[in-house]
């Protein structure tokens, strides 16, 4: 595997990470310490020099302190925008950056299969972000549109795994703990987003129902 492929399959497994968090949770401290070395490790690394006579004695070149803090910088920077874009909710400014970095996750899938289980996990999560915004002063529209896109990216998740593996116990897992997420939320939504939510609910549990 090339360094280049290397590099972009790390990046996608912490932005999984990150996108698995609760949320207005944070990095464990693990992940944190974790992350901070591979930055440096990554930055302080000398470029390789050509093979050949000419370069034989040569001493490796490292880059110059600035090159490696500035790289340190904008990877940790990077990482940061991304936990807080994690962390957003409809309305928020970093929102649609969140639902574009779920779909890049969606596309950079290596099979249906997996873009069927990340269409499951887009669907989890908006379901945790009707829960944060019940209550709130802009719960109405947002709501809506949430649970509109909770269904959707329910239903393609599901096609996809129905096609790939038509009796995955990830779909009834998946039904399973969507139902426990959904129901608590149905006193709390006014009638149009109860009458969502019970049609949302009428399509999951038949998924969850036992064979």
């Amino acid at each position: 595997m090339s360094s280049a492929r290397r590099r972009r399959e790390r990046v996608l497994e912490q932005l999984t990470e990150l996108r698995e968090l609760p949320i207005g949770g944070a990095p464990a401290a693990a992940f944190k310490e974790r992350l901070r070395a591979e930055l440096l490790s990554g930055a302080l690394d000398p470029e390789p020099e050509p093979a050949g006579p000419a370069h034989r004695r040569r001493r490796p070149r490292r880059r110059p302190l600035l090159s490696q803090l500035s790289a340190v910088g904008l990877a940790a920077a990077l990482m940061v925008s991304s936990f807080a874009t994690y962390q957003a909710v409809p309305g928020d400014s970093l929102y649609p950056l969140k639902r574009a970095a779920e779909t890049t996750l969606v596309h950079l899938s290596s099979d249906d299969a997996q873009r069927g289980e990340r269409e499951l996990d887009s669907a989890q999560t908006r379901a945790r972000e009707v829960a944060s915004l019940l209550g709130s002063s802009a719960d109405g529209p947002l709501v809506k549109k949430t649970l509109k896109d909770m269904e959707e990216s329910t239903r393609a998740g599901i096609s996809r795994l129905e096609r790939t593996e038509p009796r995955s116990p990830k779909i009834k897992k998946f039904a399973q703990e969507q139902e426990e997420a959904v129901k608590p939320m149905l006193q709390e939504l006014d009638e149009d987003q109860l009458a969502q939510a019970e049609g949302y609910l009428d399509y999951i549990e038949g998924l969850a129902a036992p064979e």
